[in-house]
């Protein structure tokens, strides 16, 4: 069992992660290899100042563009949109590891009258015209649908025919989406983009157990640290607390992960065997300490896990976006905002892109911490490069 102060168990993550120190992740490789790192990383298509997925990177990748994940997608096909937690973005590499995930889709997808002769015209037109969207697709009427994408398996909704004939297909791996403009998803064949030995790849679990043990050590990997509880960096993933905790004892005897213990703090954490170099340079203070100040975003995989960030930095945050207004604490959008070792408040920006014109609403810097000259330094500095990120030519603050 490795023991770890707060601080350390801080330091950990937050080298794992990119966020302290000299960029590890530069330009647009960079940012493939921290998806890589991370497994997937959350697709959300708000965009107040940028999307979850690309603000994700924007905190970690030198020099980062958004048409950096773009390309990385649409053109380069190194990565996929689909699902893992909750709707993600993944290396393609990964296909063949959520075979089954579609093979319980195309399962699902035959319980439902009617939906095989809808898959047929769609398939026919897209093999004919190429990329298409639902409002496109020459497809009528509505279904009573269950979106296979949730796994639930316990709700239906009425829905336009053609967007659930994609959906539907989507999930199945027959398509994947070529491009999207704004949220508007088009799909295609994903036969035309994705190499055949990926799509002929067969199950690589021997088993139920073997998958929740990838998934599991995957999400470890994700974050840096996990601890042995009922966690929502494990959401997506189908297991109570007894397969959780027969899985990480199965990853700790194979040598997958080792034991942490954090002080304080009772319940057992555990990070990647392959991590332990890191985990030993920390502890012996030889790694690079330079601070940054980043800011987060809402859906970052090191913010999965909201209760570890209170337990480890005592910083409580909520993404408010599904708050009404009047009960908001702070902002409709707000990023933490991350400087050197701590977290010190939050910001909340939103780009006009008609105007080119990033507006900085509010800062709220948390309890204790004062706007010195250095923070206001750091501070412009970031909000500055933030601008940049969202294509902006200048900046205005309001208050």
């Amino acid at each position: 069992m490795i023991a770890l102060t707060k601080t350390q168990a801080r330091e950990f993550i937050l080298a794992k992660q990119g966020l302290i120190g000299s960029y590890r992740f530069i330009g647009k490789e960079g940012a493939y290899a921290y998806v890589r790192q991370a497994g997937c990383i959350q697709y959300d298509p708000v965009d107040v100042c940028g999307k979850n997925a690309e603000l994700t990177l924007q905190s970690r990748v030198k020099g980062f563009r958004k048409s950096m994940l773009s390309d990385l997608l649409y053109k380069d096909r190194l990565l996929v949109d689909y699902a893992d937690k909750e709707l993600s973005i993944w290396p393609a590499e990964d296909w063949p590891y959520f075979s089954q995930y579609r093979e319980r889709s195309r399962s699902l997808g035959t319980t439902f009258p009617g939906l095989a002769e809808l898959e047929r015209e769609a398939l026919a037109y897209i093999q004919a015209n190429g990329p298409v969207s639902s409002d496109q697709l020459p497809v009528d009427g509505e279904i009573f649908w269950h979106s296979s994408m949730h796994w639930s398996g316990n709700w239906h909704e009425k829905s336009q025919a053609a967007r659930s004939v994609l959906e539907q297909l989507y999930t199945d791996g027959t398509l994947i989406i070529h491009h999207k403009n704004g949220s508007r998803k088009f799909y295609d064949l994903a036969e035309r983009y994705l190499d055949s030995s990926l799509l002929a790849a067969n199950h690589p679990f021997a088993d139920e157990k073997a998958e929740l043990c990838w998934r599991v050590s995957r999400r470890i990997g994700a974050v840096g640290l996990l601890w042995d509880k009922n966690s929502t960096a494990f959401l997506g993933i189908r297991m109570n607390a007894e397969q959780r905790k027969s899985v990480l004892s199965e990853l700790e005897s194979s040598g997958v992960i080792l034991p942490v213990q954090v002080e304080g703090i009772k319940t057992p954490f555990y990070c990647l065997a392959e991590d332990e170099p890191l985990l030993q340079a920390v502890l012996e203070g030889l790694f690079d300490k330079k601070a940054r100040m980043e800011f987060l975003a809402p859906l970052d995989p090191m913010l999965w896990d909201k209760a570890l960030i209170t337990a480890l930095w005592n910083f409580r945050y909520s993404w408010e976006i599904y708050t009404p207004a009047d009960r908001r604490k702070y902002g409709y959008y707000t990023l933490p905002i991350l400087w050197g070792e701590e977290f010190i408040g939050r910001i909340e920006a939103a780009a006009d892109h008609k105007a080119n014109i990033l507006h900085v609403k509010n800062i709220w810097l948390e309890p204790g911490i004062h706007r010195t000259k250095k923070l206001q330094t750091a501070l412009n500095r970031t909000i500055c490069r933030f601008s940049e990120f969202n294509d902006c030519s200048a900046v205005e603050t309001s208050g």
